[in-house]
């Protein structure tokens, strides 16, 4: 089968990756100049699927409100006058209920634990280096924040996922390089869940799916996307990025549509109309000053949600998520909350003032789990709506797409996982 994927970020580069191994011939589309440079390109890098769960918890709403009075916060609500992001926080609102919590969080770690046991396996067929580490750590600054995490510890124990409880001083022990002036209640260890440099990997897959046959159309907009009328079929409408006024039509037996937050232009002339909307994270990478200060596995602050991972001679410090501004302009008030965690932390780890600050857009869903698979009009699927958590679902939102397009049967089941859940 001859396959288009739209979408050169970490999802879209994995569906390429997966459906050239399952024998298509595939043409993966993509804007910029290379693969991973929108939301992938400054993301945490943790891979954690016992933590992967839906923004739309109960107790959230009364967070955000909390939050709005906060100079330093994990999240920042700017509402403004937009519409799409009244409608879009009014269905998340509806999603906080208990009962479609569990369900919601269940759809998503199914995905994650499964995308988890993909990467592994790729990482068997193909040797290659991301800057790959192993453990992570959650901080506590408070005992309220331990007593807080006690819900989060037996979901854990309920997915069987290996966890420990450490005191502070054993948090020192495991990590070394944490400030002794920092305040420091305890912290949760997750020996199997790990990191990686995000793009990174996007690149080296892409180089290893080019080997395989796939290829790479860079500097490339999607412009319109339609089923053939008559014949079966897709045709997908194309343009240089750098002149658009000159248009090329490719022809295909599918296309998978994995653009992100562009999806919904492409998918709404075609009559679906999905409650998408991007969900502004930020992040800086700092150079490292000495290895002595630095921190050998990632860590998570859990006052701010933010996490501190170390990537090569560098430091990625992500978090602060953004709702309502849909511009990509880099708010001082959450690089400086981003600062702040470092510091306290690891102090002496980073050349801070040679920090390189970033902002993307996280294409959100209000429930949480992204859409997989087919959709009514022939020849279109989707892989969107991963949120914050692609990296940690992106080889397995592959490798069920592939599979789904090959007529065989997913490894996992699908059930809340695609566009049906929508349909009611």
């Amino acid at each position: 089968m001859k396959v288009i994927v739209i979408g050169g970020g970490v999802i879209g580069t994995c569906t390429a990756y997966y459906l050239a191994a399952a024998g298509h011939t595939v043409t993966l589309v993509e804007r910029n100049s290379t693969v991973a440079q929108e939301s992938s390109f400054g993301n945490a890098g943790v891979i954690a699927p016992g933590y992967v769960t839906p923004w739309a918890a109960p107790g959230m709403p009364r967070k955000l409100f909390g939050y709005l009075f906060s100079s330093a916060s994990p999240l920042i609500f700017r509402p403004g006058l937009s519409i799409g992001t009244w409608r879009w926080a009014a269905r998340w609102l509806r999603e906080c209920k208990l009962e479609r919590y569990r369900a919601n969080r269940e759809r998503m770690q199914r995905l994650a634990f499964y995308s988890q046991r993909c990467l592994h396996a790729l990482r068997e067929t193909h040797v290659f280096e991301y800057e790959h580490t192993q453990g992570y750590l959650q901080l506590f600054r408070t005992d309220r924040e331990i007593k807080m995490n006690e819900p989060a510890r037996a979901m854990l124990a309920e997915n069987e996922v290996p966890h420990r409880l450490l005191t502070a001083e054993e948090c020192r022990k495991l990590e070394p390089a944490i400030s002794t002036d920092a305040q420091l209640a305890g912290g949760l260890h997750l020996p199997r869940d790990e990191t990686g440099n995000c793009p990174l990997f996007t690149k080296r897959l892409a180089q290893i799916a080019r080997e395989m046959g796939v290829t790479l159309a860079t500097e490339t907009t999607v412009l319109s996307v339609r089923p053939n009328v008559g014949r079966s079929g897709v045709t997908v409408e194309t343009a240089s990025t750098a002149q658009l006024a000159q248009r090329t039509t490719l022809e295909a037996d599918a296309v998978v549509i994995a653009a992100g937050v562009a999806s919904t232009a492409l998918l709404r002339p075609l009559g679906i109309d999905l409650p998408l909307w991007p969900i502004k994270g930020y992040s800086i990478t700092v150079p490292v000053k000495t290895e002595l200060f630095s921190p050998r596995i990632a860590v998570m602050d859990e006052s701010y949600k933010t996490a501190i991972t170390p990537q090569g001679n560098r430091l990625r410090i992500a978090g602060t998520a953004e709702l309502g501004d849909t511009e990509l302009v880099l708010r001082e008030r959450a690089i400086a909350t981003l600062y702040k965690v470092a510091t306290d932390w690891f102090p002496g780890a980073g050349k801070y003032r040679e920090a390189r600050a970033w902002v993307g857009a996280r294409p959100m869903l209000p429930d949480g789990p992204p859409l997989l698979g087919a959709t009514p009009l022939p020849g279109i699927f989707l892989n969107v709506g991963h949120g914050s958590t692609g990296w940690a679902m992106a080889c397995g939102s592959g490798r069920v797409l592939a599979d789904v397009l090959s007529g065989q049967t997913p490894e996992i089941d699908l059930n809340g996982l695609t566009l049906e859940r929508y349909a009611h």
